[in-house]
């Protein structure tokens, strides 16, 4: 019993990057705006999270906490540039995105070696630490799975669920964004700006992916390097997909990626997984990936106008 308790509170430690970058999509796809950079949102988050609790590490035991915000900044700092390309622009949305990750790529490495003189920031010491909340841990069933040997920014990705559901469902901001990415002509006719709709959801987009990349390097990692995301912002993006663009759609479906992801740790204690070769759990959570889009995307329906730049004389 211990063994699967521990199996699913891992699932939920390697689900919450998933969880919180898909969340950020969520909103820019729904505003509109197709966001391929998750990616690159995120290996800007780690990176600048990874930095700044480097440096600041030293001086205050704040320091990832401190690490977190800047991260959510650099992402949503970057996804303007996201925002102006696709909007402003009108480029193609899914170039933007790519440009946007390979931008990430090269300027990651190039400020670590600026700043730390090597291709990595320097590892730091103060990262998150599993906790263990003692009278909540008692409690049968959920004490084991939500309190015992665990992170607290599981807590923020389930709290990000529940906020990002009200928002787009119960309040005229959610509803208009929703109104934006389906009929953004209807949404203009009657006084309300397109752009600073999906503006606000890129820029969204851009500060849940940069937090996702600030949690994952700052719970998996040491350090950031260039494969601290290995693929993450991706796997995001079919969560997104394949939870059909809602927040407890897209819980589910990044418990189901974050799942394959730690079998690889209890290959060796369960019997039926034992003898197959550890490059098969390496490549487990992609190929899951990529099952999950042939068999799902063409069932999921997203928002009409997602992918089109907005044109007022197209009306």
């Amino acid at each position: 019993m211990e063994t699967i308790y521990s199996m699913i509170v891992l699932t939920l430690i390697f689900s919450t990057p998933i969880l919180i970058t898909a969340i950020g999509g969520l909103f820019s796809e729904r505003s509109g705006v197709v966001n391929i950079a998750l990616e690159g949102l995120m290996m800007f988050g780690a990176f600048f999270a990874a930095t700044v609790t480097v440096l600041l590490e030293p001086y205050t035991a704040a320091a990832p906490w401190i690490g977190l915000l800047a991260g959510a900044l650099a992402g949503g700092i970057v996804s303007l540039l996201h925002a102006y390309l696709s909007i402003n622009l009108k480029s193609d949305q899914v170039i933007s995105g790519t440009a946007i990750n390979m931008f990430a790529l090269g300027m990651t490495i190039y400020l670590s070696q600026i700043i730390f003189h090597q291709q990595r920031t320097r590892a730091y010491t103060r990262g998150f630490i599993k906790t263990t909340y003692s009278g909540l841990s008692k409690i049968p069933v959920l004490g084991p799975i939500f309190f015992t040997n665990i992170y607290p920014t599981v807590y923020i990705a389930f709290l990000l669920v529940i906020v990002s559901w009200y928002v787009l469902y119960k309040t005229p901001f959610g509803l208009r964004l929703r109104a934006t990415g389906d009929n953004p002509h209807a949404v203009d006719s009657v006084g309300i700006s397109v752009y600073v709709q999906r503006y606000t959801g890129v820029v969204l987009s851009g500060l849940l992916g940069g937090l996702g990349g600030a949690v994952m390097v700052l719970t998996q990692d040491i350090q950031y390097t260039v494969l601290s995301i290995h693929g993450t912002g991706f796997i995001a993006l079919a969560a997104l997909i394949f939870g059909k663009w809602t927040p407890f759609g897209v819980l589910g479906a990044s418990l189901f990626f974050g799942s394959s992801q730690i079998l690889k740790v209890y290959s060796t204690n369960l019997s039926f997984l034992r003898y197959l070769p550890a490059e098969f759990f390496d490549m487990l959570p992609y190929l899951l990936t990529v099952t999950a889009l042939v068999f799902f995307s063409g069932k999921s329906s997203g928002p009409k106008a997602a992918g089109v730049p907005y044109d007022k004389g197209s009306r």
